[in-house]
């Protein structure tokens, strides 16, 4: 069995002790945390959890996969890594990983420019999903199974998740809200729009430029209610339309939820956007970067 996208869920529930627990962190709904474990055990063909009016037990199988899980995930990587390596020869290719929140679109348009400086040059599209656990471990292990990431950062990000990044464009920080919301005849929203508001946000600590969007809020306009969150992905622009409360996005994101709508605001608040990528680059990815850095 190779890796399995599946074994990470698995692995959390097993921690958390619960379905719940496990939804609650991924933003996303139980019953599609119990969706996916029933096909992770129907592809092994084992139980690997025993359902009690206690809660989660985890089964000998169970207690064997979570042993073993993390080895496996492991190996998988670099079983991957190995073969797209085995690759390299047949042009300059370059791995990009992609989400919903991190498209690979911006690389697409500049996919000209860059072939006639790299000829040899081809991009590898790599999927993932954007979980904590994933933007630790991809973020911090750039080169390996991925050598780039598109998305919005600043230092303070790539500090944390140590990683180095090049600017392409600054992205404006917008609101999205459900296209059923009160607000959504507004083609620019002012602040005082947002008052009385749920207004979910990027939990402090992780971008400096959301922080400070955020120290701006509560020190001059406290009518705004903040809700934090730990990471975007797909469930916070779920909770967001679902819940009917605004959320801080950009532009860029517009068509994540087909039913949330984006609205600039008035306000100076920005983020850069760009692609990030190991600390140490190989010589590919050097070449690459060199190339970028011409035409942008």
């Amino acid at each position: 069995m190779l890796y399995d996208p599946h074994l990470d869920l698995f692995l959390q529930v097993a921690e958390l002790g619960s379905f719940s627990k496990a939804a609650e962190a991924r933003y996303i709904t139980p019953s599609a945390v119990i969706k996916q474990i029933n096909l992770l055990e129907n592809e092994l063909g084992v139980r690997l959890f025993e359902r009690t009016h206690r809660g989660l037990k985890l089964t000998k199988a169970g207690e064997s996969l979570k042993k073993d899980a993390p080895e496996l995930i492991r190996m998988s990587r670099e079983v991957a890594s190995r073969a797209i390596s085995s690759m390299k020869s047949d042009g300059h290719i370059i791995r990009i990983g992609t989400s919903p929140m991190t498209p690979a679109e911006v690389l697409v348009e500049l996919w000209p420019k860059l072939s006639e400086i790299l000829p040899g040059l081809k991009f590898q599209l790599v999927p993932f999903d954007n979980t904590p656990e994933n933007a630790r471990m991809i973020l911090k292990n750039l080169g390996e199974t991925i050598d780039v990431v598109a998305g919005l950062f600043d230092e303070k990000l790539l500090m944390y998740r140590e990683c180095n990044g090049i600017e392409l464009t600054r992205d404006k920080l917008c609101v999205a809200f459900s296209v059923n919301h009160p607000l959504a005849q507004k083609k620019r929203l002012a602040i005082k729009d947002l008052y009385g508001q749920e207004l979910m946000m990027l939990s402090p600590g992780s971008m400096g430029s959301m922080d400070a969007l955020r120290e701006y809020l509560v020190t001059n306009h406290p009518q705004v209610k903040i809700v934090d969150f730990p990471l975007y992905n797909t469930g916070v622009f779920n909770e967001c339309e679902n819940g009917g409360r605004l959320l801080i996005t950009t532009e860029r994101w517009k068509t994540v939820h087909p039913l949330l709508k984006t609205v600039r605001m008035c306000w100076k608040h920005d983020m850069p956007y760009g692609l990030m990528y190991s600390r140490t680059p190989d010589k590919k990815v050097k070449q690459f970067l060199t190339a970028l850095k011409e035409i942008v």
